[in-house]
């Protein structure tokens, strides 16, 4: 299991990271998982209530998460780490799962990954506010090139106007981006796998309930295809998925790491290509390109700003 930084290690991690690719390339694995989350969701919506669908998986990935904090006896987050932890599980546990859940009835998966392309300006403008980092403004200005070319994707596809998902999709964005900065923030010094751990054993209780009165108002078993959409929401983009993610951004820092997100529309497009037939136009492969320039601007900036 990862060891617990000590507060030293975690400052001199801090330090080095922008000279490194470590918090990158686990960042990266955790985009990987979460690429899949729209296009499952949309399958699992189909036949089962949206809420159940966000919070079902929580309730679900709270026991292996509480399992694992019982085996390793971890600590409790302290006092100082409580309310990031808090803040994680509102956005990440409950919030962008049941907002995009949601999206998903009125809209399609592609059309929502890009319009969550939008998340990592969200979690640096969260990170700048919570966490202390101060990007500098070359970087804001790469930020928001790539939110204005996800958004122009967005607006392509949907024949030149937002659809009505959008509201909801625009609600996750705002609640993931607090969810991802204020565990990141917390992870530094509580690890990234016990920082999500916590978030979803705090959040059983509350939503426990919600779930089994959904569940036993659904009006049939799910087919086995929503089954798998389930479990693959429950364990890997509300639970496996977050060990990275949060390592990487804790690791790398949160604004820089975070625009690794970016890439995330376009690889659920290309995952839906090859797992589910649909056809990848070259003006997506156009934008994925353009995006990857965007992101090596973002960090070539914030590594200028770490060296001076």
């Amino acid at each position: 299991m990862p060891r617990l930084p000590s507060s030293a290690a975690a400052l001199s991690s801090s330090n080095t990271a922008p000279h490194g690719w470590e918090g990158y390339g686990a960042a990266l694995v955790g985009i990987l998982v979460f690429s899949l989350t729209l296009p499952m969701s949309r399958i699992a919506v189909a036949e089962l209530d949206p809420l159940l669908v966000g919070l079902g998986r929580a309730v679900v990935a709270a026991v292996p998460a509480g399992l694992l904090l019982w085996l390793t006896r971890s600590r409790l987050p302290r006092r100082e780490e409580m309310s990031g932890v808090i803040l994680a599980a509102l956005g990440v546990v409950v919030g962008w799962p049941v907002a995009s859940t949601l999206a998903m009835q009125s809209v399609p998966s592609a059309h929502g990954a890009v319009v969550n392309g939008l998340l990592p300006l969200a979690t640096a403008a969260f990170a700048a506010l919570g966490s202390g980092e101060r990007p500098p403004g070359r970087f804001w200005l790469w930020a928001m090139a790539g939110a204005g070319l996800v958004a122009a994707f967005a607006l392509r596809e949907g024949g030149g106007a937002p659809r009505a998902g959008d509201l909801w999709l625009l609600v996750a964005t705002a609640l993931g981006g607090m969810g991802y900065a204020e565990g990141a923030r917390v992870s530094r010094t509580l690890g990234g796998w016990r920082t999500i751990c916590w978030a979803l054993v705090f959040s059983a209780p509350f939503i426990a309930a919600p779930v089994a009165w959904l569940a036993a108002q659904a009006p049939a078993a799910p087919s086995p295809t929503v089954w798998a959409a389930l479990a693959y929401l429950s364990f890997g983009s509300m639970f496996l998925g977050f060990f990275a993610w949060y390592h990487g951004l804790a690791r790398g820092g949160i604004a820089r790491v975070g625009q690794i997100q970016l890439l995330q529309p376009f690889i659920t497009v290309c995952a839906a290509a090859l797992f589910f037939g649909e056809h990848v136009t070259p003006a997506t492969l156009a934008f994925a390109l353009a995006v990857i320039a965007v992101i090596a601007g973002a960090r070539a900036a914030a590594a200028r700003r770490a060296q001076a």
